[in-house]
């Protein structure tokens, strides 16, 4: 007699227990154990800190704070591409418990608004450029929408030296008293994530949530004060600031900065100049290092692992990534913003299959299941459903937002992922679609009605649908299949484009815009996306 199938559920069992900590008083340990140990590097400036000097600035940071007037619970912006004030800023709020709200460096004035204006944001520390972007002058349009912005900081300008020296006024014993009546449970950061509605949706993360899960999945990849971690992956993301800085911090490793946003010749230089011991990437970014010109004459010798994440690994590569970068001990992981973001990851002893095929099995203290959508009931091993998690890592919910919490959240406080999976006998976990119709572009989420919402906005569209399609630089692009006002000539892809600069980021403007006199739609009135899919291939010429 057969046995029946086991039901698609795992524990992620560990004897290490977990961190009953907040980020500012982990740090502080970190400092008595390694205080003279490198902490940060950025590669650009040339700037370097050791432990103790890093608690300092942090510290120093976090007085300005509390001279300005900001409590425990405040909301502070921060919008700047990758650099070491950033890191202090995340440390300085975690230290006297304001609420670090991160903001894409991409986003344009449209979205810096709304962020603003839902997080209730009281302080907002930027860069004054960066590439293409204006911050300033994009600041000072969003100004009139958003009366509650009291003040802002520009990072290397006035501003950020009188805030670091207004901290002068404010004593150790305050600041300590502060640290004190903050809890691990208390919200530390906010992460806006696109949202099917139209508008993003901000993730409200504890310290227990991010120093956690930063702390196992840098067990994972058995960190130690040894290693030093080159971070090409933004700060903006979880990928940046939790599974980098916080991963670092927790094992008293060093953080490398090796640019502002990526640049391949410029992460493979810092990892020979720094001999670094592990590298972060999404796909595409392995794929640009491998492919520079003069890859061979990088020596890697010095990298023994890192993490490969934010979309599908392409087997190929990770072949090469660990055969040519000396990567032996690389690891997948999978996850989301509202998970911290780690749930599932593979270990550094799994074979070259387990790591190109699936996204590994649960972390330490989580929990996971594949569940048939419509019923929750976990499905046998093997089959379809939606990957469901639980456990630390789960957010506190969205910020201001308690419908749409309840709607990712069930009352056994599983976090419903959106995604479909299959797990097998072992555990391993294959993601194999989306129940939603997100679109990952080059690593990004991209929710297709949130630009929808805003194209509609453009006055010669009646109607508009967003869909993704195949693309062999960024994994997808963006297609607007458009239906025109009566009257209007015509739209091209290169005026849609002009009409979104400058307004949404980059990564949300269509590559692709298909002008049409109806959408395909089943006979109950839907959209069907689907097909619209199988017809851009055609249009596209794609087969």
């Amino acid at each position: 007699m057969t046995q029946p199938a086991l039901p698609s559920y795992t524990s992620g069992t560990s004897d290490v227990p977990l961190i009953g900590q907040t980020i500012g008083d982990n740090l502080a340990r970190t400092v008595a154990e390694h205080g003279a140990r490198e902490a940060l590097v950025d590669v650009p400036s040339g700037r370097r800190w050791t432990y103790a000097e890093l608690l300092a600035d942090v510290d120093a940071l976090a007085k300005g704070l509390m001279a300005k007037g900001v409590a425990a619970g405040d909301r502070i912006g921060i919008w700047a591409p990758n650099c070491p004030e950033w890191t202090i800023l995340q440390y300085a709020t975690a230290r006297m418990g304001a609420i670090l709200v991160n903001v894409n460096p991409a986003y344009r004035t449209h979205e810096l608004t709304y962020v603003v204006q839902q997080s209730g944001m009281r302080m907002l520390v930027s860069a004054v450029t960066h590439k293409t972007s204006d911050y300033r002058a994009m600041v000072e349009e969003a100004r009139p929408e958003t009366p509650d912005l009291t003040e802002v900081v520009y990072i290397g300008e006035t501003s950020w030296d009188e805030l670091v020296a207004a901290g002068a006024a404010v004593t150790d014993e305050q600041l300590a008293e502060r640290g004190a009546s903050l809890t691990p449970d208390d919200p530390i950061n906010i992460q806006y994530t696109s949202g099917t509605t139209g508008f993003p949706k901000g993730a409200t993360l504890s310290h227990h949530n991010i120093l956690n899960n930063g702390y196992f999945v840098g067990e994972m990849i058995r960190y130690t004060e040894a290693d030093r971690i080159c971070i090409p992956v933004p700060f903006y993301h979880c990928f940046g600031m939790v599974m980098g800085n916080l991963a670092a911090i927790s094992h008293g490793a060093c953080m490398v900065i090796p640019a502002p946003s990526f640049e391949p010749a410029a992460t493979l230089r810092a990892v020979v100049e720094e001999r670094c011991t592990s590298l972060y990437g999404v796909p595409t970014m392995f794929i640009a290092e491998l492919g520079l010109a003069d890859f061979a004459d990088y020596d890697l010798s010095s990298l023994r692992t890192g993490i490969m994440a934010g979309s599908t690994c392409p087997v190929e590569v990770m072949k090469r990534v660990v055969a040519e970068m000396n990567m032996a001990e690389v690891a997948i992981s999978y996850g989301m913003t509202e998970t911290s973001p780690v749930s599932t990851m593979t270990r550094t002893d799994d074979d070259l299959a387990r790591r190109t095929e699936t996204v590994g099995r649960s972390m330490p203290h989580i929990e996971s299941k594949v569940v048939d959508p419509l019923t929750g009931v976990p499905v046998p091993r093997g089959e379809t459903g939606e990957l469901c998690t639980r456990g630390y890592s789960v957010m506190l919910g969205y910020w201001d937002q308690p419908d749409k919490t309840a709607e990712a959240i069930d009352a056994a406080r599983w976090m419903h992922t959106g995604d479909l999976a299959t797990m097998d006998e072992a555990g391993y976990v294959n993601i194999v679609g989306r129940i939603k119709d997100l679109v990952i572009r080059g690593g990004e989420n991209v929710y297709p009605r949130e630009v929808e919402e805003f194209l509609y906005t453009h006055p010669a569209i009646a109607d508009v649908q967003v869909i993704g399609v195949p693309d062999e630089t960024y994994g997808e692009e963006l297609m607007a299949w458009v239906v025109l006002q009566d009257g209007a000539d015509g739209l091209t892809a290169d005026e849609v484009r002009e009409f979104a600069s400058g307004r949404l980021a980059h990564y949300k403007i269509p590559r692709y815009v298909h002008v049409t006199d109806a959408f395909p739609m089943t006979v109950t009135g839907k959209v069907r996306k689907v097909e619209m899919r199988e017809q851009a291939a055609q249009i596209l010429g794609r087969g």
